[in-house]
């Protein structure tokens, strides 16, 4: 299940931000996840329950949108939706297109708070964990 190292990263990440912002809690962590990008949006979200464990992400609710699949036409110059199962021109029915979005997994935003405030609990991971 591939979704717990995405699951770990995306705690690593939110983390990192935390830290920046001395912040001592992550609330929400809201991910963009293309159709195509090879996550199972209910996979990582058991994961992100495992992963966030012991981080100040302990709490944190994960938000998962997801994306379209659109393709660029290099044959009629369209730019059209495309369903996972069928990635063709919705113009033209070109097969040989190029795909502009679907493929993509981004942390968008992430809400924090106790912002400026020391951090009581590390930012630690279960893959970072001795």
């Amino acid at each position: 299940m591939h979704e717990l190292s995405i699951a770990e990263g995306l705690v690593a990440e939110a983390c990192r931000v935390a830290a920046q912002h001395r912040a001592r809690r992550i609330d929400t962590v809201f991910v963009k996840a293309g159709a195509l990008s090879g996550v199972e949006p209910p996979l990582l979200q058991r994961a992100f329950t495992v992963a966030r464990a012991g981080t100040v992400a302990r709490d944190a609710r994960l938000l998962i949108e997801l994306g379209p699949v659109e393709v660029f036409c290099p044959q009629c110059g369209a730019v059209s939706g495309a369903a996972v199962n069928r990635i063709v021109c919705q113009a033209c029915g070109n097969w040989r297109v190029e795909i502009v979005s679907g493929e993509e997994l981004i942390l968008s935003r992430l809400e924090l708070s106790e912002i400026g405030e020391e951090r009581e609990q590390p930012c630690v991971t279960p893959a970072d964990a001795p």
